[in-house]
């Protein structure tokens, strides 16, 4: 008698209710301590999983950049400088306190308004937050010894851009040092994701924060141009796309401000033959698919040694078809929504590059809904030529490429305009170490990818912007050393 075929293990849906969140019908603009409404156009919110509502916001306008700013250049001369580090350090304290005791209600927010897996909004984007804010906590009363010379002064009013990918996250990267440093600032998040930002100042205010040291602006894309250009702003900190970031630099020019840049990439992780399978698979899928590839440091592209190509894919194949796709708010997904305007440019990017030779696989995975997802894809037969091989992806797209010499490894993957993160697999410290030290990249990660600390510094070459996050390197860009 036959033995029946083994079935797919079915997981029984594990929801978060998006009643943690605790939504409101209406969000308004945060500044100099209060809730005010904003001068701009409102504009709705939306859940990328199904494109629904969830909430109306106020939008910002160039009065409120100006209101902001007074407010910030006001809190910066009485309110936060003068108290010094010690008490500032208090204040940091409280917040990743109040980041920690809110983590359940923000990690349900973050998922709803990012698309990404609340598994992962919970055991990521909140813990690494809530550190940033007890690491720069640390070094408020710790200055001098920052390595930037006895007293470094703060810059002043810092002008914050943030993207739409971990938007908690980046904030509290940026906004934590700033704060410990005695600046004070003026975030714009992104017009898809500023929920969380807006609670973030509800947080500030729980916290007691001066009145001005913190603001958020809600809006477009003008608001944050009016913001960086803003003549009471000392500091520029843009994060977001390569194309943006350029614009941004040229509109700053010959202004007198500083500007750290956060910028486009293209990962890369190279897998020697020697490297330990499993381990490696299990990285590389990491590496392409966490947060829906929604991560400028991505490992888009996998340069895989050509003897161990074959095998190595056939893995990768099985590995991610077993990812599940589906609702956010469910603790079984793996990759979750990315919006349906985000779907039809990255089908547009598969499109060119299969016309141009390469051949595509995608995980058979069965979404819940039409238009806002997109199961993890490879693309194979892919020639450094062609637009995928180059071009920043932003989503669940891997591009696989073979190599045979260490040499042809490094030439391949510095074959990039961008220059932010990378990978390297291989049992052999000496071939890691050598490979590393050839690579134009910001960071480079040794039989492991996407590990993030708050004591490390982060950051980019080429045009994957410049300036560092994390560490005491992370204090240099509101400090005026």
């Amino acid at each position: 008698m036959t033995e029946p075929k083994p079935q797919p293990l079915a997981y029984a849906p594990a929801l978060e209710s998006a009643a943690l969140a605790r939504l409101r019908e209406h969000y308004r603009p945060f500044v100099d301590g209060e809730f005010t409404g904003g001068a701009g156009d409102p504009f709705s919110s939306l859940n990328p999983a199904t494109a629904e509502p969830l909430a109306e916001v106020s939008g910002s306008d160039a009065s409120d950049v100006d209101r902001a700013v007074s407010a910030a250049e006001e809190a910066f001369r009485r309110r936060w400088t003068p108290i010094g580090g010690t008490e500032r350090a208090k204040y940091l304290f409280r917040i990743a306190r109040l980041l920690q005791e809110r983590a359940r209600e923000l990690a349900v927010l973050a998922s709803l308004e990012t698309g990404e897996p609340v598994r992962k909004t919970t055991e990521f984007d909140l813990p690494n937050a809530a550190a940033q804010f007890l690491h720069y906590a640390g070094w408020a009363d710790k200055l001098d010894y920052a390595g930037f010379g006895p007293s470094p002064a703060p810059q002043g009013v810092v002008g914050q851009v943030l993207p739409s990918n971990f938007p908690l996250l980046l904030l509290a990267q940026r906004v934590a040092p700033a704060l410990a440093c005695g600046a004070t600032v003026v975030v714009k998040p992104a017009e898809r994701t500023p929920l969380t930002a807006l609670v973030f100042g509800e947080i500030c205010e729980q916290a007691g924060l001066p009145a001005g040291v913190v603001n958020v602006l809600p809006g477009g894309s003008g608001v944050g141009a009016k913001l960086l250009a803003h003549p009471g702003v000392r500091k520029a900190v843009f994060a977001g796309s390569t194309e943006v970031g350029k614009r941004v630099r040229q509109d700053l020019a010959g202004r007198g401000k500083r500007l750290t840049s956060d910028l486009g990439g293209s990962g890369v992780n190279i897998v020697f033959a020697d490297a330990a399978p499993e381990e490696t698979v299990r990285g590389v899928v990491e590496g392409a698919f966490f947060n829906q590839g929604r991560v400028r440091c991505a490992g888009s592209r996998l340069l895989v040694e050509e003897s161990v190509a074959d095998e190595f894919v056939a893995r990768l194949r099985a590995r991610a078809e077993s990812l599940r796709v589906g609702d956010p708010l469910d603790r079984n997904t793996d990759v979750g929504a990315l919006g349906s305007a985000e779907v039809t440019r990255l089908s547009e990017l598969l499109e060119r590059g299969v016309a141009e030779g390469a051949t595509r696989w995608t995980s058979p995975a069965a979404p819940p809904h039409d238009g806002g997802f997109l199961p993890p894809t490879l693309l194979t037969d892919v020639q450094q030529s062609m637009s995928v091989a180059r071009a920043e992806v932003f989503g669940p797209v891997l591009s696989v490429l073979t190599f045979r010499t260490p040499e042809e490894a490094v030439t391949k993957a510095n074959n990039t305009p961008h220059g932010l993160a990378a990978g390297v697999w291989s049992e052999k410290g000496s071939r890691a170490l050598w490979t590393a030290r050839r690579l134009r990249t910001g960071v480079v990660w040794a039989n492991a990818f996407h590990r993030f600390d708050p004591t490390a510094p982060f950051g980019g070459r080429g045009e994957s912007g410049e300036g560092r996050v994390g560490g005491a390197a992370g204090l240099e860009a509101y400090l005026d050393v």
